[in-house]
C-alpha cells in the first residue's frame, strides 16, 4: 500500500462506528484493535521466520527469543475472528491474555474500553470492524514501522478533527511541536520527559528528529506521564507503531503523584517538553504547599490556576547541570498579577532563556493565541541576565478553523532564538534588571512590538484585488461545504 491508500485503510474503520458512538470515544476502539492486528500479524512474521531458520521446527518456532511479544493460544486476532457471538467478550479476553503474558511492556495498554456492552458495539459493528481489518497484512515486511507509524499520527489528527474540542487532550499542533523539538534539539544518549504527554507526540518527534537527521535515535532515552489511562494507552501504542522500544510512559496525575522518581526523589532529565493542561482548578492545592519533592521553588499558586505548579514541576524536574524546558502556555503566565511574585522569582533565578508569541488558532476550538516559554540551567555567559523575547503572533497560516505553522515560519522563530540578538518588529534581548523594574512581566508587547501593517490606504489596486479573490474563494467554498453538508 502507499502512505495514502493505508491511511484510507486505517481511518475506513471510524465509518463503522458512526452513529454508534460519539467521535470523540473513536480513539478507545479503533486504536486497541489497531494495535491488536499489528501485534498479531508481526507475530505470524516473526514465526515464519523462525520456521525457516529451523527447517520448520513448530517448537522453536514457538519460543519467546523469537518474538517481540507473546500471544497466548486462543488470543491471536485470527481466534477472534472466528467468533460470531459475544465478540466483544472474545476481543477482551484476547487482549487481557496478550498484557497479561506481557506484563512488563504491555499491561494496560488496551485500555479500558467496554468492549461487551452490545447496546453500543453489536456484534455485527465489531465484525464489521475485524473484517475491515484483516482485509491487510499489518506486518513488518508489508508496513514497516515508519509507514505504519505515519499511518498512527494521521489518525490521530483525524481523531483529533472529529472529536473538536476534545482533541486538545490528546493532541498539538503537529508544527507546533516540529518547532518545539528542533529548539530544544535532543541529543543522542539523552534523557528527554513530557510530564502530560498527552498521545506521546512531543517524546516521539524528539526521537523521529534525530532518525530523520541519521544520527543514533534508539539511544534517546524518553519518559511521560498522563492522566488518563486510554490516552496513556495512545502514547505507549504510538511508540511501538514507530518502532521505538526505550520509553517509560506512567499513567497518574502529575501533580498529586509524580510517577518518575529516583532514591525518593523526582527524576531529573536533560530535556523536557510540555503541553499541560491551562488553568485547571481541580487540584490539590493543600498539598503542594508541603510538597514533599520541593517542587514549590517559587511559591504556592492559586487554588484557580495551577500553570505555575506544572512550571515548578518541570524546573524540578530538569537536571541542575545540563537541563532545558520548552513548555506551551496561554499568555496570561506571563503577566498575571495573582503570579506576579512567583513569576519575579523565576525571573531573579535567571533561568528564564526565551518568551515567544505564537499566532492565533493554533489549538482545536480556539482562537487564543498561546507562547512558548523557555528556560535552562546552563545559560551561556551571552545569555546570562538576560532574556529574549520573540514576536512571532504573525508567523502563522490560517487554514479553516485551524491555524498552521509552515516550514519558514519555523525557520524564522529558530533562527531567531539560536542567534539570541535584537531584529526590530520581531525579536528583541531584554536585560533581567529592566523586566523586574517593569513588574517581573513578561507579556511580549512589553518588550516587542510587531512591524506596522499595511493600511488601507497604502494598498494597491492589485493587492485589493487580490484579497477580494481569495475572499471570495474562501466563501463559495464554505457554502459549497455546507450544501454538500444538507444534501
Amino acid at each position: 500500500m502507499t502512505q495514502q491508500q493505508l491511511e484510507k485503510y486505517l481511518w475506513g474503520a471510524a465509518t463503522y462506528l458512526r452513529g454508534h458512538i460519539d467521535a470523540g470515544d473513536y480513539k478507545q476502539y479503533i486504536f486497541p484493535l489497531l494495535f491488536f492486528k499489528r501485534v498479531s500479524d508481526v507475530y505470524d512474521e516473526e514465526f515464519e521466520q523462525a520456521m525457516q531458520e529451523s527447517d520448520g521446527d513448530l517448537e522453536y518456532a514457538a519460543f519467546e527469543e523469537n518474538h517481540r511479544f507473546q500471544i497466548p493460544k486462543g488470543a491471536h486476532w485470527n481466534d477472534v475472528r472466528e467468533v460470531t457471538t459475544n465478540v466483544g467478550v472474545a476481543l477482551q479476553d484476547a487482549m487481557r491474555a496478550i498484557e497479561k503474558a506481557n506484563p512488563e511492556t504491555l499491561f494496560g495498554i488496551f485500555g479500558d474500553a467496554n468492549w461487551t456492552n452490545k447496546d453500543r458495539l453489536s456484534d455485527e459493528t465489531l465484525i464489521n470492524l475485524i473484517e475491515h481489518y484483516s482485509q491487510h497484512k499489518l506486518n513488518l515486511h508489508s508496513v514497516p514501522d515508519d509507514q505504519l507509524g505515519n499511518g498512527y499520527e494521521y489518525l490521530i489528527k483525524q481523531f483529533a478533527d472529529d472529536s473538536g474540542h476534545t482533541a486538545a487532550e490528546f493532541y498539538t499542533n503537529r508544527t507546533v511541536v516540529r518547532l518545539m523539538t528542533l529548539m530544544m534539539d535532543p541529543q543522542p544518549g539523552e534523557s528527554v520527559y513530557d510530564p502530560t504527554c498527552g498521545s506521546g507526540g512531543l517524546l516521539l518527534n524528539c526521537a523521529l528528529q534525530l532518525k530523520h537527521a541519521g544520527k543514533e535515535y534508539r539511544s534517546l532515552k524518553l519518559y511521560g506521564q498522563e492522566i488518563n489511562l486510554i490516552t496513556s494507552a495512545i502514547a505507549r501504542m504510538n511508540m511501538f507503531m514507530h518502532g521505538i522500544e526505550e520509553f517509560q510512559i506512567i499513567r497518574g496525575d502529575t501533580l498529586a503523584e509524580p510517577g518518575l522518581l529516583e532514591n525518593d526523589a523526582l527524576k531529573t532529565f536533560n530535556v523536557i517538553l510540555a503541553n499541560p493542561p491551562y488553568s485547571i482548578k481541580a487540584w490539590n492545592r493543600n498539598a503542594f504547599a508541603a510538597d514533599p519533592y520541593g517542587r514549590n521553588l517559587w511559591g504556592t499558586p492559586p487554588q484557580g490556576c495551577a500553570d505555575y505548579a506544572f512550571q515548578q514541576h518541570i524546573q524540578k524536574s530538569l537536571d541542575p547541570r545540563n537541563g532545558r524546558s520548552i513548555s506551551l502556555w496561554p499568555h496570561g503566565i506571563l503577566f498575571r498579577d495573582s503570579e506576579a511574585d512567583m513569576r519575579r522569582k523565576m525571573i531573579e533565578s535567571d533561568i528564564v532563556e526565551c518568551v515567544i508569541g505564537l499566532g492565533p488558532n493554533l489549538f482545536y476550538n480556539s482562537p487564543m493565541e498561546a507562547c512558548l516559554l523557555v528556560t535552562n540551567n546552563h545559560k551561556t555567559p551571552q545569555q546570562q541576565g538576560k532574556i529574549l523575547f520573540i514576536n512571532a503572533v504573525k508567523e502563522v497560516r490560517q487554514d479553516k478553523t485551524l491555524a498552521l505553522l509552515e516550514e519558514h515560519h519555523i525557520q524564522k522563530i529558530l533562527t531567531a532564538y539560536r542567534s539570541f540578538t535584537d531584529s526590530d518588529g520581531f525579536c528583541k534581548v531584554v536585560d533581567i534588571d529592566d523586566i523586574l523594574q517593569n513588574g517581573g512581566k513578561l507579556a511580549i508587547n512589553l518588550y516587542v512590538q510587531p512591524g506596522q501593517e499595511t493600511t488601507a490606504s497604502e494598498r494597491t489596486f492589485e493587492q485589493a484585488f487580490s484579497d477580494w479573490q481569495q475572499s471570495s474563494n474562501a466563501l463559495k467554498t464554505s457554502m459549497n461545504e455546507l450544501f454538500d453538508l444538507l444534501a
